[in-house]
């Protein structure tokens, strides 16, 4: 008797890791008042997400997004949470606001530093837009940013910008990425 079986290959994977370029030096500081700068992320792939304390609408969501990410990686993934307002984002506003999601110091960072340097590592570095947008009749002043996340591989090379309302996404390129060696 012979036996036949027929082997279907693996799908394959709608995720492709690119090189978009490397995270541009920086120093800021984290909702503990310590510096943080380009140096101390590099050797551990991270994923970030650009968000403000007072945002009305979708920085909650990108936040809990990002918890849920945390939960699912543990220590294999940093968090970083890049202010795109920081003149009302201190330290510890930033602690207050990391605390509501469960954030937990140090694999979960909030930065923030001056408009010019978040501006610098935000619109320079990251590519996304940040730009404030006057109060009107109809809305408070608020700030307009990317919505997009931002994966670095441990070498501080950007590698992807997956969308976190698109179901899986991230955790599709986090896989593929930790699955290369971060």
């Amino acid at each position: 008797m012979i036996w036949l079986f027929a082997c279907t290959p693996e799908p394959e994977s709608p995720y492709k890791l690119q090189e978009l370029g490397s995270v541009v030096e920086f120093s800021l500081v984290d909702q503990e008042g310590a510096t943080v700068t380009r140096d101390t992320l590099v050797g551990k792939p991270f994923i970030g997400d650009f968000m403000f304390t007072k945002c009305p609408d979708i920085c909650p969501m990108l936040s809990t997004r990002m918890a849920a990410v945390g939960t699912r990686y543990g220590d294999k993934l940093q968090l970083v949470s890049f202010s795109v307002d920081p003149g009302n984002d201190t330290p510890p506003v930033l602690r207050t606001y990391g605390e509501r999601f469960g954030a937990s110091y140090p694999q979960w960072r909030f930065l923030t530093g001056d408009t010019a340097a978040m501006r610098a590592v935000v619109v320079g570095g990251f590519k996304l837009l940040m730009e404030k947008a006057p109060a009107t009749t109809e809305a408070p002043e608020t700030v307009l940013h990317g919505s997009r996340f931002v994966l670095v591989d441990q070498a501080g090379t950007i590698r992807a910008y997956p969308d976190p309302d698109v179901p899986g996404e991230i955790e599709g390129y986090v896989d593929l990425l930790l699955a290369t060696g971060g």
